[in-house]
């Protein structure tokens, strides 16, 4: 199942509101735009990861990112996304 962009946003959104404004992304210099993508959270976690790579994170790095990424459900998962990268 696909998530729509509202519901996408909609997760981020209120994730953003628990965490607070104060949360330090670990590479505040990467942003990865989710919104108008696949919702799903493979499709996510890849993009997140392709960015990574692209930018030139080390790969020791990005399996750190993955295995926590992948370690919760699907909140946890995009709360992961918005302390490691700018999400929009």
């Amino acid at each position: 199942m696909f998530l729509t962009l509202w519901e996408i946003l909609e997760d981020i959104l209120i994730l953003e509101t628990a965490i607070g404004e104060n949360m330090k992304v670990k590479y505040p210099n990467i942003t990865v735009e989710l919104s108008g993508h696949d919702g799903n959270a493979f499709a996510i976690l890849e993009r997140i990861v392709q960015t990574l790579r692209k930018e030139g994170v080390e790969k020791e790095i990005i399996e750190q990112f993955r295995e926590e990424a992948k370690s919760g459900d699907y909140d946890d998962l995009l709360e992961t996304c918005m302390e490691w990268v700018n999400v929009e």
